[in-house]
């Protein structure tokens, strides 16, 4: 193969799992902005629309470990040309839905063959690329993954309004095509090692681990957590497979587990791991209190809540193309505790919000925040699967999904726990300075239509107080991470040849 065709090819290669990984990403968020309409449509209350987005989730979260063992034993190919069809088969099944039952059961389907869809990408841009250009195509990769986010509410908003809720489906089908064909033509097929063996009990243990985990963090505030009955069942299911899991992985030999546990002798990887994890608790816990901040207590329509928080994504897009040039010229110790400096220094701005802001007042620490989320995404990608063994990178990059997805989830559940809770013990103790003695709230008091206004200013304080909590809490986390970037032994500099083995020849 020519310098000139693999240059080709590993643009085009590219180009190909981007697009498919950016149709996962974006599945994640785009439906949220579309569940009222469809909720009217499909003749569902306001709990069962909720199951088109758990569902996509929890098959998402049960799904993503079995990538490596699929890998193995049927090539990477394969698996991503076979994830890219039923994903996109799965979109238009979610777009011609005419009952609940059939929307929850296709997103099942889309989140069941999603979930190999972002880890594959990561591993076959780390596979086509020498060491040298991991932190460029880290880059390229994170902002696959953070366009998601970004884009979904924005991008599912239009197409509701000026389509209907079914377009938000049906955009996947050109996308997933065009990602099809790409993989198809240009990586080069590679046959399975079939040197792992399927461990159904672990599986079966891990699965419904992640299961009862994801299910306890979607529906507990609903269930007020513990005071459920729902809460507890969930909670034990949890304990007890996870239990299992850990017990059956240990005392099978390396390679014969459903989980490799040789990759937590890994002391980069394991140390990336923590790191995701947190990153995800952070990223999409201030990217979900933002949004209902503004709707509930300023009374921004959806779109332009959408427009003002937007601008953080350009900020880590920004970030990740410069970063991407300065990973191996740099310490990643040192690019990453700026980026996770300049984060809280962000959050640090959002401690500082009222219930009077203007645009600018929400833009700015967005797009700082954004900056500093971008300078740690693409370094610690590099630095986690940096002595991590090729042949692990498809088991390595799913679990690193997982945690990922698991912050999040259990970052969004935290904030909204504490943000209801605080909201109501504040409003108690703003309440308590309003008495009929004190002669400058009479008047307010004089009338059922003069107190309830009152009470709903004094919520709007109390929830005011509350977000800026959760700011504080968030700003703290970020803080306490980065004297463990001790824990990250920088990979030695030596030139590694270019891997082609999935470009075509």
């Amino acid at each position: 193969m020519t310098p000139a065709a693999g240059a080709i090819n590993r643009r085009m290669i590219t180009i190909s799992i981007m697009l498919a990984t950016i149709i996962q990403a974006l599945d994640g968020t785009i439906a949220n902005v579309a569940l009222p309409h469809m909720q009217g449509s499909l003749s569902a209350s306001q709990d069962q629309i909720t199951w088109v987005l758990t569902s996509f989730i929890v098959a998402a979260a049960i799904a993503t470990p079995l990538t490596g063992w699929l890998c193995d034993r049927f090539g990477q190919k394969n698996i991503f040309l076979t994830a890219v069809a039923g994903f996109t088969v799965a979109s238009v099944l979610c777009g011609l839905s005419g009952s609940l039952a059939e929307i929850v059961a296709a997103r099942l389907l889309q989140g069941v063959f999603g979930a190999a869809l972002v880890p594959l990408s990561q591993a076959t841009l780390l596979d086509i690329n020498p060491r040298e250009k991991h932190g460029s195509a880290m880059a390229v990769w994170g902002m696959g993954v953070m366009i998601g986010p970004i884009l979904g509410p924005t991008l599912g908003g239009w197409l509701t309004d000026s389509y209907n809720w079914r377009w938000v489906f049906f955009i996947n089908v050109p996308v997933g095509a065009l990602a099809f064909y790409g993989i198809w033509r240009y990586i080069r097929p590679v046959p399975g090692a079939r040197k792992m063996t399927f461990d159904a009990f672990g599986f079966a243990t891990l699965s419904l681990s992640i299961g009862a985990l994801q299910m306890l963090l979607d529906r507990g505030e609903q269930n007020d957590w513990f005071a459920a009955r729902e809460t507890w069942v969930e909670a034990i299911v949890l304990a007890l497979s996870f239990a299992y899991f850990v017990a059956h992985t240990a005392l099978r030999p390396a390679g014969k587990s459903f989980f490799d546990y040789r990759l937590l002798k890994n002391a980069n990887y394991v140390s990336g791991l923590l790191f995701i994890f947190i990153v995800g608790l952070v990223l999409y816990a201030s990217r979900a209190l933002t949004p209902s901040m503004l709707q509930s207590l300023m009374g921004y329509p959806a779109a332009v809540a959408g427009l003002v928080t937007a601008p953080s994504g350009i900020g880590t897009m920004v970030a990740m193309m410069v970063v991407g040039r300065l990973v191996g010229k740099f310490d990643l110790r040192l690019l990453l505790g700026l980026g996770f400096a300049i984060t809280a220094f962000s959050l640090w701005q959002m401690t500082g919000y009222t219930l009077v802001l203007s645009r600018s007042d929400i833009v700015w620490p967005g797009v700082i925040q954004g900056l500093g989320l971008g300078l740690v995404f693409v370094p610690l990608s590099a630095a986690t699967f940096a002595t991590l063994s090729p042949e692990m990178r498809a088991e390595g990059t799913a679990i690193y999904s997982l945690i990922r997805n698991i912050g999040s989830s259990i970052g969004i559940a935290m904030v909204q726990t504490l943000l209801v809770r605080n909201t109501q013990a504040m409003h108690a103790t703003l309440t308590e300075k309003i008495t009929t003695v004190n002669p400058s709230l009479l008047d307010n008091l004089a009338t059922p239509e003069a107190a309830a206004a009152l009470n709903g200013e004094i919520t709007r304080q109390a929830s005011m107080i509350s977000y800026v909590d959760d700011f504080w809490l968030m700003m703290i986390l970020t803080l306490c991470v980065i004297p463990l970037l001790l824990l990250i032994r920088p990979p030695a500099k030596q030139a590694a040849p270019a891997i082609d083995h999935a470009a075509m020849e």
